[in-house]
C-alpha cells in the first residue's frame, strides 16, 4: 500500500491482496523446483560452490518445510487416496516416495472403546504372546482420515497408543513393525500388467509396486489393504494466505491476527522482497498503472540476477 499509495494512484481491498497474495506465493514456491533444477546444473558443471556457497542445500532446506509423511485412506481393496484435502487435509504438488509397512503382526477388530480415545482394547487378543512392543505402530482409519499410530504400552488385551484419535466403534486396526517398510515403485499402467503376468517380476511385499490414476493410486501386491499400511511422502502446496481484518468506523480495514481463518505467508523470510515485487505486478495490473508493475518487474530481475 505504501508504494502504491505513492502518488494516491489506487486502493487494493483486502479481498483483492489475498487473491495476489496466493498467486504470487504459487509462483515463487513453484520456482523453487525450476531454481533447483538449474543449481543441480551448475552442480554438474562444476559451477557450484560449497559451505555457505551451496544454494542447493537452501533450496532443499526450504522444498523440505512443504514436506508431509501421513498413511493413505484406503478406497477399495488395495485402492488408495492420494493426497488431497478431503482425504490429509491438503494438496500434493510432488508424489517424492511411497513406503509399504510389510511386517504385519497383527490384525483385529477392537471390542470395546471404555479406555478412551488412546486405547486400543481387544478381548480376543494377546499382545503380549503376540509380540507387540512399545514403538510398534498401529494402523487404523477414522472417520475417513488414516492414522499411524505409536504403541507406548502394552497389557494382555490393551494397547495405549499416541495420539489419542480413537472414536470410532468397533474399529479394524493392523500392527506393524516400525522399522519394516519397502520404497514401492512407481510404473506405469502398460508396464504393471507385464509385470503382474511373469513370475519373476511380479510385485510382492519385498518389492511392492503402485500406478497412478487420477485421485487414487494402486498398490501391488494387491494384499497390501490394511489401515495405514501404505504412507505417502510428499510436497504439499502452500497454505493459502489469508490477510484478516475488522473494518472500523471510518471504514479503514484494521489488521486481525487473531481470526479463525488467519494464515500467514509460508515462504522463507529472505523472499519477502520477491514477494512484494510478485504482488505489486498484480496490484499494478488491477489499478492500471503501469509504472508500478514496471517497478517491480525491475526489481525482480534484479533480484533473480543476483541470485544466479
Amino acid at each position: 500500500m505504501s508504494v502504491l499509495n505513492k502518488n494516491n494512484y489506487g486502493y487494493i481491498s483486502p479481498s483483492d491482496f489475498n487473491l495476489f497474495a496466493k498467486q504470487a506465493q504459487l509462483d515463487l514456491f513453484e520456482n523453487y523446483f525450476y531454481a533447483y533444477n538449474y543449481q543441480i546444473s551448475k552442480e554438474n558443471a562444476r559451477k557450484s560452490g560449497t559451505g555457505y556457497a551451496d544454494i542447493t542445500k537452501g533450496l532443499e532446506e526450504v522444498i523440505d518445510t512443504f514436506s508431509i509423511t501421513r498413511p493413505l485412506t484406503i478406497s477399495s481393496g488395495s485402492e488408495y487416496f492420494l493426497p488431497s484435502l478431503l482425504t490429509t487435509n491438503d494438496d500434493y504438488y510432488l508424489l517424492n516416495k511411497i513406503l509399504i509397512n510389510n511386517e504385519v503382526i497383527f490384525s483385529g477388530t477392537t471390542t470395546t472403546n471404555v479406555g478412551g480415545a488412546n486405547q486400543i482394547i481387544d478381548t480376543n487378543a494377546d499382545f503380549i504372546a503376540l509380540g507387540v512392543m512399545v514403538g510398534d505402530i498401529v494402523g487404523v482409519e477414522v472417520q475417513g482420515y488414516s492414522y499411524n499410530l505409536v504403541v507406548t504400552n502394552v497389557t494382555v488385551n490393551t494397547l495405549t497408543v499416541t495420539p489419542g484419535v480413537l472414536n470410532t466403534f468397533p474399529l479394524n486396526y493392523t500392527i506393524y513393525q516400525p522399522d519394516e517398510k519397502k520404497e514401492a515403485e512407481k510404473v506405469t499402467h502398460s508396464k504393471i500388467t507385464m509385470l503382474n503376468n511373469s513370475l519373476l517380476t511380479k510385485p510382492n511385499l519385498s518389492y511392492p509396486a503402485y500406478t497412478q490414476e487420477g485421485l487414487v493410486g494402486q498398490a501391488y501386491p494387491t494384499t497390501i489393504n490394511n489401515p495405514g499400511q501404505l504412507i505417502c511422502q510428499y510436497i504439499r502446496f502452500p497454505y493459502i494466505p489469508r490477510w484478516t481484518y475488522v473494518t472500523l468506523s471510518s471504514g479503514e480495514p484494521a489488521f486481525d491476527e487473531g481470526a479463525a481463518d488467519y494464515q500467514d505467508f509460508e515462504l522463507p523470510n529472505d523472499d519477502e522482497v520477491n514477494l512484494v515485487n510478485k504482488i505489486l505486478q498484480y496490484a499494478g495490473m488491477s489499478i492500471r498503472e503501469v509504472s508500478t508493475v514496471q517497478f517491480a518487474q525491475a526489481e525482480e530481475n534484479v533480484s533473480n540476477q543476483q541470485e544466479k
